[in-house]
């Protein structure tokens, strides 16, 4: 009863917010960086990491061509796209659900070029961020409220050129040594749990700074209302 009560309390929170006005241009998954965020930092009480660097390290000629074998170290460095495209190996799709929450989004390049962008908000909501920088580590890491809803993130180290605008694996994910799993040696890694796609009896559980889900939601969260009203009270 505890439990139905708190998300009968959560459905009618989420009503009202959908009643209010909203800015719909961030419907566009473009960098935010521009918002002029601190004239109402209250305003902004979550914010959403877009994976930009995990789009390109699957892109066709990206990361998983030399994982395979069907390229050199060239397809280590890979352009980074302009816009992010929501997918099975990125996430993403509830945008809309979190446009209703206030939520506003970054993307990996955002974090990297300000790390303490992430500091203006409340919680932060990862997406399948499996590539990210250090600085970009760091600032997660760092945060005392993340959401991590894909498994697997937080994988492997990248370094930006920004000039050429691209991406350059630098550790992890079996590289430079096959025996290398995570680029950070990070003690919360819970890449176990990528390939639980049933997301059968699933539940969020605490870390230091967050909490994690033990499946990999794609395939279910966006008919999963439950899913979708835990994660919002977490």
């Amino acid at each position: 009863m505890k439990r139905l009560a708190v998300l009968l309390f959560a459905t009618a929170a989420f009503l009202f917010v959908i009643m209010s006005p909203l800015d719909r241009e961030s419907r566009g998954f473009q960098s935010t960086t521009n918002t002029n965020i601190s004239a109402n930092p209250h305003r902004y009480r979550t914010v959403v990491v877009l994976p930009v660097f995990t789009q390109a390290a699957y892109g066709s000629h990206g990361f998983y061509q030399f994982y395979r074998g069907r390229c050199s170290l060239k397809c280590l460095t890979v352009q980074v796209p302009k816009h992010f495209m929501p997918s099975y190996v990125t996430g993403g799709g509830l945008d809309a659900v979190l446009l209703h929450q206030n939520a506003t989004y970054v993307t990996d390049l955002d974090v990297d070029k300000d790390p303490g962008i992430l500091s203006r908000y409340d919680k932060v909501i990862l997406l399948h961020n499996e590539y990210v920088t250090q600085k970009e580590f760091d600032a997660i890491v760092h945060h005392s409220h993340v959401i991590y809803l894909y498994p697997n993130a937080l994988y492997a180290k990248v370094k930006v050129d920004y000039d050429k605008n691209t991406i350059t694996l630098v550790r992890g994910h079996g590289y430079p040594q096959k025996s290398l799993r995570n680029g950070f040696g990070w003690a919360y890694d819970n890449s176990k749990y990528e390939y639980n796609t049933a997301c059968n009896n699933w539940h969020f559980y605490r870390i230091q700074n967050g909490y994690m889900l033990d499946c990999y939601p794609q395939l279910v969260i966006e008919n999963d209302n439950l899913m979708i009203d835990e994660m919002l009270l977490l």
